[in-house]
Parts: structure tokens; C-alpha cells; sequence
């Protein structure tokens, strides 16, 4: 499968959809899912065209995989969810059809704010 430009997650990156950012830096950007599922629902995503977790893995640099990790920690900071400034979140990434990936950009969504719940239903 290959990259598609028209997903939303490229057009928010252009500039051509908003969104409600939170973080912002040369690998990555978050912004409030605009369904929050918890009532803290961010979504981090990397800046690269990638389209889940496996092809970041396997074609990202290693600045951009630390760029992604670290920019993960920084917003659950920002939002008062991490351990040091919270109770604690849930980073969650889909991955494919059986995973339940909606959006072909990888993405991880963190949850917060409150208790999260059983991991699998």
C-alpha cells in the first residue's frame, strides 16, 4: 500500500483542513481528536508520510523515531496527563484493518484525564 496524499491527517498538515493544536515541532504535530472518545483525546502524529507503525519503523530516521517518542511524553505533559504531572494516559496507535486504523497516516492517540478502562473489549 502506498502513501495517500488526500488522507485528512496530510491535508491538516498542509494547512488545508484546521485543527485545534496542541504541540507543534519539526517531527511531529498534535491536535485535539475532534471526537474525544475520554476527556483528554489527543492525537500525535509524525510529520513524514507514513501510513502506520510498521512503515515508520522501517523507513523513518532515527531523528524522526525520537522525534515521535519524545513528542508523545511532551504533550501528555502539556495536557497534565503524564506521571509527572498527572495520574496517567494510554498511548494507543491502530495499525491496519484488523487493528482498526481508520486513518492511513500513522498516528498514536492518547487518552486521559480520567480512568481509561479495559484495554480490549
Amino acid at each position: 500500500m502506498s502513501y495517500d496524499d488526500n488522507n485528512i491527517f496530510a491535508k491538516i498538515l498542509r494547512g488545508e483542513i484546521p485543527c485545534k493544536k496542541i504541540y507543534e515541532d519539526d517531527h511531529v504535530l498534535s491536535f485535539h481528536d475532534i471526537n474525544p472518545q475520554k476527556k483528554i483525546h489527543a492525537l500525535v502524529i509524525p510529520k513524514g508520510k507514513y501510513i502506520d507503525f510498521d512503515d515508520f519503523s522501517q523507513k523513518a530516521s532515527p531523528e524522526e523515531m525520537v522525534g515521535l517518542l519524545k513528542g508523545i511524553s511532551l504533550v501528555a505533559k502539556k495536557l497534565g496527563i503524564s506521571v509527572d504531572t498527572g495520574k496517567g494516559y494510554r498511548a494507543l496507535a491502530n495499525i491496519s484493518e484488523h487493528g482498526g486504523q481508520e486513518v492511513p497516516h500513522l498516528h498514536f492517540h492518547l487518552f486521559g484525564g480520567e480512568k481509561v478502562g479495559k484495554m480490549v473489549e
